[in-house]
């Protein structure tokens, strides 16, 4: 995906990983990118979206996520190691959720939309889990996969300002942001805003691009191939 219009939770990965794992995941995407436009790629789909549709569907007792774990890697053995990791981040999280109340969680309309920061890029947000609780209190949870980074406590902040930003209608303190390996969840209760979030999310991903157009030139023979 490029960097100009790309997921909001691989933007925040590619941010804070160490500059040399940075490099070498652009590096990978421009590869992946040329590839793309020379028809290499069928576009595939996300390693992630099967886990987040059974966990989706876990949360309103559709299916089991043991159950769905051990059927997607029967199905594709590249799962064996990260889905069970998943299905017990999230597990540990939900299920502490769950030890407060019996009542049913019933699903409502997750928001999606695109944030564009003029200059710089588009940033994707879809893909929550959107519930609403016994009490009736919605709660709007989007998920970041990543192995590495974990999540930080200021990567986190970044993610609930722009998700604020990006749906105003919506309270800001019904948005929680799960980083899924760890089971950990960040809201704006526990993390409040240091309010230069703006600020750092510019300045990360304008570092992301330049550093991008500075490697480019070195692929150029890729292009013209």
């Amino acid at each position: 995906m490029s960097l100009e219009v790309i997921h909001l939770r691989k933007l925040i990965k590619l941010c804070y990983l160490t500059n040399n794992r940075q490099i070498s995941e652009v590096r990978s995407d421009i590869r992946q990118e040329i590839a793309r436009e020379r028809g290499q790629l069928d576009g595939g789909g996300d390693f992630h979206t099967p886990f987040w549709r059974d966990a989706r569907e876990h949360a309103f007792h559709r299916e089991d996520l043991h159950d769905s774990v051990d059927s997607r890697v029967e199905a594709n053995t590249a799962r064996a190691r990260l889905y069970p990791r998943l299905r017990d981040g999230f597990l540990t999280w939900w299920n502490e959720r769950r030890r407060w109340t019996n009542e049913p969680f019933l699903q409502i309309d997750a928001p999606h939309t695109r944030y564009t920061f003029h200059g710089i890029g588009t940033i994707k947000i879809e893909g929550m889990l959107a519930i609403r609780d016994a009490g009736g209190a919605e709660h709007y949870v989007y998920p970041y996969f990543a192995e590495a980074p974990r999540l930080s406590e200021e990567a986190a902040r970044v993610m609930l300002w722009l998700i604020s930003e990006a749906f105003p209608s919506i309270e800001s303190s019904s948005f929680v942001v799960l980083d899924i390996l760890r089971g950990q969840s960040f809201t704006l209760d526990r993390y409040p805003l240091s309010g230069n979030e703006e600020q750092v999310l510019l300045r990360r991903y304008s570092s992301l691009i330049e550093m991008r157009d500075r490697l480019l030139p070195q692929y150029e023979h890729y292009r013209q191939g």
